[in-house]
């Protein structure tokens, strides 16, 4: 299958360009700097894209029979006015523009799969949610509402349409493990203000798992949660490193020190959680190869 990423060279797009490349595929990356891309991975065929400015140029869609959209600025900085705009028209003007680049083809992609996060909920406490659940408070909510709103707009092309919203994504080269690793590694690593509030986490392995099988399953279509069939608390997880590393976890992280490193709305969002199931990823015949923290740990670690 010859198959688009954007976002092709971030965390969990490289990790997809390398699972495709390893199947056979043939993958076309659009990035902002392909010359520089094309240094972290020479077997992807690169092309410019500026997401906010453009649509993706056409020639980079010939023969393409499947997009997978991971176009995103980066959530967990400073959210200063700037910071929220980039944020939001990364996600929302880009989805655009790439919809807008697939409708004007003559031969469109058969599918296309739209990264998204479980960020959609907002903090939901102890409560359990699943895809029929509503949206939640807040700008990461706001965010991820305009961003499936934009990819929906595919539908109205005959373009199946997958949404993945997707957990805390678990691998040590990147993404939360990635940051909290020297502190655990220290000894000086523990749960986060307070630890109650609940992770719903995926290990990478299954975040491309989800990816792939949504792009070859053509029964699958509309919203997909890719989190771990079991959620667990803040201080459970922060247990889970510490076993796997044999080191201790009891180090707690007060809310105030999140305030200082993010501001003091994106450290609300990390004091609140959500505790997401993956239903229709169960329902539909997806197979996680991992649902237990411990395991998932031991592992990555």
């Amino acid at each position: 299958m010859r198959v688009l990423v954007t976002g092709a060279s971030g965390f969990i797009g490289s990790a997809l360009c390398d699972a495709l490349l390893a199947r056979g595929d043939t993958v076309i990356g659009l990035s902002r700097d392909p010359q520089r891309a094309r240094g972290t991975n020479p077997s992807v065929i690169w092309h410019a894209w500026e997401p906010t400015l453009e649509r993706p140029p056409a020639d980079a869609f010939e023969n393409v029979e499947a997009v997978v959209n991971l176009e995103g600025e980066k959530i967990n900085q400073r959210w200063t006015d700037e910071a929220k705009r980039r944020i939001m028209e990364s996600r929302r003007t880009g989805t655009r523009n790439l919809v807008a680049a697939i409708a004007a083809l003559e031969h469109r992609p058969k599918v296309l799969v739209n990264q998204s996060a479980i960020g959609f909920y907002g903090d939901r406490g102890d409560a359990i949610v699943d895809e029929s659940a509503g949206s939640g408070e807040g700008f990461d909510a706001e965010v991820v509402r305009e961003w499936e709103a934009a990819a929906r707009d595919v539908e109205s092309t005959g373009v199946r349409l997958v949404i993945v919203r997707t957990g805390h994504v678990l691998d040590p080269r990147g993404g939360l493990l990635g940051e909290l690793l020297t502190p655990f590694r220290l000894g000086v690593g523990g749960p986060l203000a307070g630890g109650r509030q609940y992770m719903s986490w995926v290990h990478i392995d299954d975040e491309i798992g989800i990816l792939l099988w949504a792009l070859d399953e053509e029964e699958v279509s509309g919203t997909v949660n890719s989190t771990a069939p079991n959620p667990v608390t803040n201080r459970e997880f922060s247990h889970a490193i510490g076993r796997a590393l044999g080191r201790p976890a009891s180090a707690p992280v007060p809310g105030f020190v999140l305030d200082l490193k993010f501001g003091r709305e994106f450290g609300e969002v990390l004091r609140g959680g959500q505790r997401v199931m993956p239903r229709r990823a169960l329902d539909l015949g997806y197979e996680f190869r991992y649902t237990e923290i411990d395991a998932a740990m031991k592992n990555l670690l």
